[in-house]
This record gives C-alpha cells, structure tokens and sequence, in this order.
C-alpha cells in the first residue's frame, strides 16, 4: 500500500500536490540510521542496566570499557537484532501513519491540526510496539549479554538465532515480554517524533524570518527539534522497558516501578538521558535524512520534481 505525501516547493510555501511513496520508505530509512547510531543505543541500554550498587560508569566510561573489553566490533553487539527491529517497529509506525495523514487530509480545506496529527501518529506508534516487540526484546537482550556474568550469558548469535532459541527454550511469550510499556513508549516516541517533525517542519518552513527552504538544512533543523522532544518525552518508559526486557524475571510492571523507585528515587525517570538524547537526537536525524532522500531519489526517478 503506498504512502502518500504533500512535498512542498523548493521556492514556494504552497504544496505541490500529493506523491504517492512506498509504504516501507519509513523502515528502510530507519534501518540505515540503526547501522548509524548503534553504538549510541547500545551505550545506552549498558548505563541503563548497569547495578545500582558498586562501581558505575559514565557514558565516555561506558565506552572505553566496553571497546578495552570487545574491541570496536563490540559497539555493533546486537546489530542485527536493530535492524530487525526497525525493519518490523519502524515500517508499521511510519507506514501506517503516512496513510492515515493521506485519510484524513482534506486537499480543499485547512492543513491537518497538530492534534490530528499527534492521534494518528499515536495510534501508529502502539501497532509499532506491537509488530517491533519480538525483536525489540531481542534488541535489548544482546545489547546487554556481554555485561553479564559469563554463566548468564544467552549467547545469541544473530536475529534469527535468538528469536528461534527464546521461543524454543522460553516459549512464544517471552517474545511478548515488555509488549504493553513498549507499546506505550511506542505511542509516546511516535507522537513527539513524527509529529513535531511534521509540526516543526511547517513552522521552520513557513517562517518568513528563517527563510528556509525544504531541503536539507530544514530537515536537520526539524528532526533535531523532533529528537529532543522525543527523548525528553520517552525517557521513563524507555528505561522502565530496559529493565523489564534485560530482567530474568519479573513480577510486573508496578512492582518494578516501586523496586526502582526504592532504590533510586525519582531519579530514574531520566536515567540515561544525556546517552538517550546523543543517541536519539543523531538517530532521529538520520531517520529523517535518509527518509528524505528516499523521497528525492523517488521523485527524480519518476520524474516527479
């Protein structure tokens, strides 16, 4: 099913009219941004599950222990499992959004409200959480292998490998495991990322002091913008999905939040965020160059400029 987009002019404000762009564009974009941010994301899930108690680590420590440790090879620990996750997670929050924009627009009337646009991406982030899960919990699993101790360690030697085993040897729910709070932060990352990039997009767009165009300056401008939303907006969920995903066991969500609370106070909330916002701010950039240029290539391949 095509998406559907209004792509402005480069010298005008006006809209040129609806192109229609593979559904998957969204995903494919994604997953090369993943191939980009890796090591960030993996710093990440490292700060997040680090114990409470004993030595800890900062990002820039992180870092050097993981490459004194693993070698640079040891920042793509888990990359197929990103790419995994993107291609499932990604494809459906972006497709199904860009279809759901093209439902409700009205070619004749006002551009769509920046609350139409929040509901539609909101929905298309929870069927997001739900399709990406298997492999998010897989993501998240080989992340945070190597900081195990050696006898607890899973070993998974790539995507396929560890859906296979954790189905075999945990059953099919564990692939299900964490589905409601990555749901959740789903519908949150989706909501503060595709529609402030949307929204900023508009009103860096429509400036007449900025006067920009739509092109790659504007592009970076608004999906910076859209990254520190979506970090600042994600970061509890995003740890409390950490913690229920990389545990051997868990009692529930609300037990786990008063555990954490006990332990660390309201300080969890934005546990990793500097690492969260270094690795989603480039990644949410990414995302939307890549998906941009998805977008130019399209249009001068068919001739559609």
């Amino acid at each position: 099913m095509p998406e559907t987009s209004v792509e402005f002019s480069k010298d005008r404000h006006t809209p040129k009219g609806p192109i229609h762009y593979p559904f998957w564009f969204g995903g494919s974009a994604s997953c090369f941004a993943a191939c980009v941010t890796h090591p960030l994301d993996l710093v990440k899930v490292r700060l997040q599950t680090q114990p409470h108690h004993g030595p800890r680590r900062n990002m820039g420590g992180m870092f050097a222990h993981i490459v004194k440790d693993y070698g640079l090879k040891g920042l793509y620990r888990g990359l197929s499992a990103s790419i995994l996750r993107q291609a499932t997670y990604s494809t459906t929050r972006f497709g199904v959004y860009e279809v759901l924009k093209d439902y409700v627009r009205n070619p004749d009337g006002p551009q769509t409200t920046i609350a139409t646009l929040v509901a539609l991406s909101s929905f298309s982030g929870f069927l997001g959480g739900i399709a990406g899960n298997p492999a998010d919990v897989l993501n998240v699993r080989m992340q945070h292998d190597a900081a195990l101790p050696a006898h607890e360690r899973r070993n998974y030697t790539h995507a396929l490998n560890g859906l296979f085993r954790m189905a075999r040897e945990e059953g099919l729910a564990s692939l299900w495991r964490g589905v409601w709070p990555n749901s959740a932060r789903g519908v949150l990352m989706t909501a503060s990322q595709l529609a402030s990039y949307d929204a900023f997009k508009r009103m860096l767009l429509e400036s007449p002091t900025l006067g920009l165009k739509d092109d790659l300056a504007l592009h970076f401008s608004a999906s910076f913008l859209a990254g520190f939303v979506a970090t600042t907006v994600c970061s509890p969920v995003d740890v409390v999905k950490t913690r229920v995903m990389s545990a051997k066991h868990v009692d529930g969500v609300l037990a786990l939040l008063a555990d954490i609370y006990k332990k660390e106070g309201l300080r969890w909330c934005f546990k990793g965020w500097v690492p969260s916002f270094i690795r989603l701010g480039p990644h949410t950039i990414a995302t939307f160059v890549f998906l941009e240029q998805h977008k130019k290539v399209y249009r001068r391949v068919y001739r559609l400029d």
